[in-house]
C-alpha cells in the first residue's frame, strides 16, 4: 500500500515538472520572439547610438561625430537634443535657428541722434572668435588677455555657449588672419595698383633689433587713395645696400616691380639705397624716365632741420623755460604748487638756481618765438597726413615759407631777423636749387586743376628772381612734357585700342544687319595717318595736355577734392589722367612709415618683448591693413582734459561728502 502510495506521488511529481518545464520553455520562446523597441525620440534620426568601450552607452552625432552619454535611466536625450540646436555642420540648422533682432550702430559714427540699423544677429561661434582676433590685434592686446579672468567673467555673462580659446590657438589665429588678408591685399593690390610709391624708415625696438618698416602708397581704379604697410622686418644693419636689398626683397615678395617713388629721409645711407634701387629698376625694365623722380626727400625732415638751426642762438631763454617746465611737470605736487604761486615753492629755486629761473623778459621771447615757429607746426601738421593726397601741397608750402622767412629776413625785430637768416640757409641748401630737386612736386601742383602753371612762374620769380624764374619755370614745363610723352608711349596702344573698341561697337550698332560687303580696310591710308602720328609727335595726345592746360583753373574751395574731380574727368584726358594717379599718390614725409614704430613700441612694450620679429611683424601689419580708414589713433594724452576730468571727480567727491 505505502508503495503504491509512493508510486502515485512520484508520478505526480513528475508530472508538475514536466508542466513547469514546458511553461519555462514556453516563456523563454516568447522573449526571444519579441522585437526590440525602436526609440521614438527624433533626435536619433541625427545620432548612431553605441556601447563605447567603458561599456557606456552613447550617441554619436551623424554630422560632426561628437559623441554624448545617453544611458535612459542617467542621461536621457537632452544633452542630443541641445547639440542638435547648435550644430555647425547640421544642413539644416541655418534654416531651422530663428535670427534675433539687433540694433547695431556704426563705429565711426559721432552723431548722439544716430539710432542705428536694425539688422538680423544669429550665434556665430566662428565670427565672435573672429572678432575677438580683431579686438587683440586693434587694440594691440597680448595674448593672455583671452586667459584672464575678468575676461572669462565677461564673456560667462554675456554669451555663455562661446568656447573661450587659450593664448597657443589665439596666436594660431592671428597669423591666419594675417596669410587670410595678405592674399586679399595682393589679390587686390595686382587688379587696382597701377604704380606705387614707397615710404620707408628703420627703427630700432626694446629688444636691440633693427626693423624696417615699408609702406606703399597707390591709387586705385576708383581713384581713392590706399596706404598699407606692407613689410615690418628685422634689418641687418642701417647701411644704404642692406636697406636696398630688404626693399628689393619685399617687393619681390609682393609681386611690386613698378615703383614710382620712394619718399626717405635725409640720411646718407638713404642716398645708396635709392642708387641700389635704381639699377634694379633698370634691370627690370619697369622704370620711368630712367628712375629720374625715384628719390624723394622727406619734406618733415627738412623742416625739422630748418627749424633747429633757427634754434641754436636762442638757447638762453629756451633752456630756461624747458627746464622749469620739466621741473614742474615731474610730479603733480608740483604742479600744484607752481599753479597757486611759484615763490610757495623754495625747492624751485634751489633746483633752478638764481640764473636758472625764467624771467619776465624770458617767458616773453618764448611766446614770441612760439608765435613764430606756429607756421611750422602747422605746416607738418598738413604734409604729415597719409589718408588724404599731399604732393600737390608741396610747392605751395615751401613758396609760403620762402616768403615767410624772407619777410623775417627783411624784419627790424632783431631776434627774427637772426632767426630767419640761420633757417634761410638751412632753406637754401634742399630747396634753394630746382636742379636738384626732385622735379615731380612741381608736376603734382600742375596736376591740380586749381593751380595749373598759373601760379608757379609767379612764385619761381619770387623765389628766386624774375630772370632765374623764368629759366626754372620753361625748364619745369619742358620736363613735364617729357614726362607725359613717355606715358603716351607706354599707355597710347591701350587708349588707342579703347577708342577702337568703341568705335567698332558704334559702326556695329549702326550697321546694315547681315551685311556681307563690309567696308574695304585702305591700308595706305591706314599707314599714312601712323606716319603723321608719329612725325608730330602724338598730336592726339599732344592736343589732351594742352587742353587741360589751357582750360580755365577751378574756383578754390573748401569742399573741393581733387581726387573726384579726377575721376570724373580721366576719360577726356586718359593719359594725363593715369599720370595723376601716379603723381598724386606720392607721399612728401615718411610719417606714414614712422608711425608704425610708435605701434611697435606699443607692441614691443617691456611686457612683451619676447615676441618674435615674425609675430611683430604679423601684428602690425594686419592692425593696418583691418583698421577703418576713418578712425586716426591718438597716442598722447590730452592733459588739459585730464585735469578737468579730476577736478571735476573731486568737486562731486566733496559734493557728495
Amino acid at each position: 500500500m505505502e508503495s503504491q502510495n509512493d508510486q502515485m506521488l512520484q508520478s505526480t511529481s513528475d508530472s508538475n515538472q514536466t508542466n513547469t518545464d514546458a511553461s519555462t520553455e514556453t516563456t523563454t520562446s516568447s522573449k526571444a520572439k519579441r522585437k526590440p523597441i525602436k526609440p521614438r525620440s527624433a533626435v536619433w534620426d541625427h545620432f548612431t547610438k553605441f556601447v563605447s568601450d567603458e561599456g557606456e552607452l552613447k550617441g554619436k552625432c551623424n554630422y560632426c561625430k561628437k559623441e554624448f552619454c545617453c544611458d535612459p535611466k542617467r542621461n536621457g536625450t537632452t544633452a542630443l537634443r541641445n547639440h542638435l540646436n547648435s550644430c555647425k555642420k547640421h544642413p539644416h540648422s541655418i534654416e531651422t535657428r530663428q535670427a534675433q533682432l539687433s540694433l547695431q550702430k556704426n563705429a565711426s559714427d559721432n552723431d548722439v541722434n544716430d539710432l542705428g540699423t536694425l539688422t538680423t544677429w544669429k550665434y556665430d561661434d566662428n565670427a565672435i572668435r573672429k572678432a575677438l582676433v580683431h579686438m587683440i590685434i586693434i587694440d594691440e592686446l597680448p595674448y593672455r588677455f583671452v586667459e584672464g579672468e575678468g575676461f572669462r567673467s565677461f564673456m560667462r555673462a554675456i554669451c555663455p555657449r562661446f568656447r573661450i580659446p587659450s593664448r597657443w590657438t589665439i596666436s594660431r589665429d592671428c597669423y591666419d588672419l594675417l596669410i587670410e588678408e595678405r592674399s586679399k591685399l595682393k589679390s587686390f593690390s595686382k587688379k587696382n595698383c597701377q604704380r606705387v610709391s614707397l615710404t620707408t624708415d628703420t627703427w630700432t625696438s626694446l629688444q636691440r633689433i633693427n626693423y624696417m618698416c615699408i609702406t606703399a602708397h597707390f591709387i586705385d581704379n576708383d581713384w581713392k587713395l590706399h596706404k598699407r604697410i606692407i613689410n615690418f622686418c628685422p634689418i641687418s644693419s642701417h647701411k644704404g645696400e642692406a636697406v636696398g636689398r630688404a626693399i628689393e626683397t619685399c617687393l619681390l615678395e609682393w609681386g611690386l616691380d613698378k615703383v614710382f617713388t620712394v619718399t626717405v629721409d635725409n640720411a646718407s645711407s638713404n642716398d645708396v639705397a635709392i642708387c641700389y634701387l635704381k639699377k634694379k629698376l633698370a634691370n627690370w625694365g619697369v622704370s620711368v624716365a630712367n628712375s629720374t623722380y625715384l628719390h624723394m626727400r622727406c619734406m618733415a625732415h627738412i623742416i625739422n632741420l630748418i627749424v633747429q638751426d633757427g634754434l641754436k642762438d636762442v638757447n638762453d631763454s629756451v633752456m630756461k623755460v624747458r627746464d622749469a617746465v620739466r621741473y614742474i611737470r615731474s610730479s603733480p605736487a608740483r604742479l600744484k604748487r607752481f599753479k597757486e604761486y611759484e615763490s610757495q615753492d623754495p625747492m624751485f629755486k634751489i633746483d633752478m638756481g638764481e640764473n636758472g629761473i625764467p624771467d619776465y623778459y624770458d617767458w616773453t621771447q618764448v611766446r614770441k618765438m612760439a608765435d613764430m615757429l606756429a607756421h611750422f607746426y602747422e605746416l607738418t601738421l598738413r604734409i604729415s597726413g597719409s589718408r588724404y593726397v599731399t604732393s600737390n601741397l608741396f610747392f605751395s608750402e615751401i613758396s609760403d615759407l620762402a616768403f615767410i622767412l624772407n619777410q623775417w629776413i627783411n624784419s627790424n625785430d632783431f631776434d627774427m631777423k637772426s632767426m630767419g637768416e640761420r633757417m634761410k640757409v638751412k632753406f637754401d641748401k634742399y630747396w634753394g636749387d630746382v636742379d636738384k630737386m626732385n622735379k615731380i612736386i612741381y608736376f603734382a601742383v600742375v596736376l591740380d586743376p586749381r593751380d595749373k602753371f598759373e601760379f608757379m612762374e609767379y612764385s619761381f620769380s619770387q623765389m628766386y628772381g624774375k630772370e632765374k624764374g623764368v629759366e626754372l619755370f620753361n625748364k619745369v614745363k619742358s620736363c613735364l612734357f617729357d614726362l607725359f610723352n613717355e606715358y603716351k608711349k607706354m599707355y597710347q596702344p591701350d587708349v588707342e585700342q579703347f577708342n577702337d573698341n568703341s568705335s567698332q561697337q558704334l559702326s556695329g550698332s549702326c550697321s546694315t544687319t547681315g551685311s556681307i560687303n563690309p567696308k574695304p580696310k585702305f591700308f595706305l591710308k591706314h599707314h599714312y595717318k601712323k606716319q603723321k602720328l608719329e612725325e608730330s609727335g602724338g598730336f592726339d595726345s599732344k592736343i589732351e595736355l594742352e587742353v587741360y592746360l589751357s582750360e580755365a583753373i577751378q574756383e578754390e574751395k573748401e569742399d573741393f577734392d581733387v581726387m573726384k574731380w579726377w575721376k570724373i574727368n580721366s576719360k577726356r584726358f586718359p593719359i594725363l589722367g593715369k599720370m595723376a594717379r601716379n603723381i598724386l599718390a606720392i607721399p612728401v614725409s615718411t610719417v606714414a612709415s614712422e608711425s608704425a614704430f610708435s605701434t611697435g613700441g606699443r607692441v614691443l612694450d617691456s611686457f612683451r618683448s619676447s615676441l618674435t620679429p615674425k609675430i611683430v611683424e604679423g601684428l602690425i601689419c594686419v592692425q593696418d591693413w583691418i583698421r577703418p580708414l576713418n578712425i586716426q589713433v591718438n597716442v598722447e594724452e590730452d592733459l588739459e582734459e585730464l585735469e578737468k576730468l579730476e577736478e571735476g571727480m573731486l568737486y562731486t567727491l566733496s559734493y557728495l561728502c
